[in-house]
């Protein structure tokens, strides 16, 4: 055998399995976060880290602190009088909640879709093109051009073609939800941060919705906070369980799902509580 060659074979397998083995870049850095709203204590000493374009699921019971620890990710939480926090919350290096963070760009890069569909009393088209514009962007042909991108990719082109000066309102639930992530997308966010998203869908809007994320996370990183076991088993790369404001565990979905390591998560993951 020419030994050039098996040495550059030897360099291919190797750089294969660096590739294979090298996490992507880390987006968040979560260490020793606690949260309070006045004295009341909603997270305890978290710390958790989030990968690039990879899915992560935040799970639990009620009242556990899942929406509360999303909201600290883009800081909607800053919006509770009562909100106060300590720990460090790393965001691509920098210190999130650092006085020279300015907040609106940060919410504009780490975009943020809600429990229920929540799309503008305007057009379809205007809902998407909404961002761009109080960005102070006017021109026609770019805005037309990003409507129709963010409306492909949220995989609503199609459905909405030839109405998009049509109420958003007259759309299905499903629909709506989709529209909400099309504007998110139409900003260009890195990040973007789902609460609950298909709670309030049918199982076939649902459907579109996780196969939709999936789809996402090549171009951006995903968070979702879920009350539905299946859905982060079906969709999410790590998982993070939550009880009472404590992360119980966290690591690859499969490894949460077929062999936790807290006797507490197997119970809930069982259905013996929750």
């Amino acid at each position: 055998m020419n030994p050039e060659f098996s040495v550059n074979r030897q360099r291919d397998k190797y750089q294969r399995e660096r590739v294979e083995v090298m996490p992507n870049k880390l987006v968040f850095d979560i260490q020793n976060l606690n949260v309070y709203y006045g004295k009341k204590q909603v997270l305890k000493s978290i710390d958790l880290k989030v990968h690039e374009n990879t899915v992560t699921s935040l799970m639990g019971p009620s009242g556990c602190g899942k929406s509360t620890l999303i909201r600290c990710l883009n800081r909607m939480n800053d919006l509770v009088l009562s909100f106060c926090w300590d720990g460090r919350i790393g965001y691509n290096g920098m210190d999130l909640y650092d006085k020279s963070v300015d907040v609106i760009d940060l919410r504009r890069e780490i975009g943020m879709v809600f429990q229920k569909p929540n799309p503008f009393p305007k057009s379809i088209y205007e809902n998407v093109a909404y961002g761009l514009k109080i960005q102070g962007i006017r021109d026609r042909g770019l805005i037309d051009g990003v409507v129709e991108e963010s409306l492909q990719k949220s995989a609503l082109w199609d459905e909405v073609k030839d109405r998009l000066q049509e109420s958003a309102l007259t759309l299905s639930g499903g629909q709506q939800q989709r529209l909400c992530i099309a504007r998110t997308m139409a900003v260009k966010p890195q990040v973007i941060l789902f609460d609950e998203p298909c709670s309030a869908l049918d199982p076939i809007a649902t459907a579109k919705i996780e196969e939709l994320i999936v789809q996402l996370k090549e171009k951006y990183t995903i968070i979702i906070v879920t009350h539905n076991m299946q859905q982060a088993a079906r969709i999410s790369d790590t998982t993070a369980f939550l009880m009472l404001g404590d992360l119980i565990e966290f690591g690859k979905t499969t490894d949460i799902f077929t062999r936790p390591t807290k006797k507490v998560t197997e119970e809930y993951i069982t259905g013996r509580f929750g």
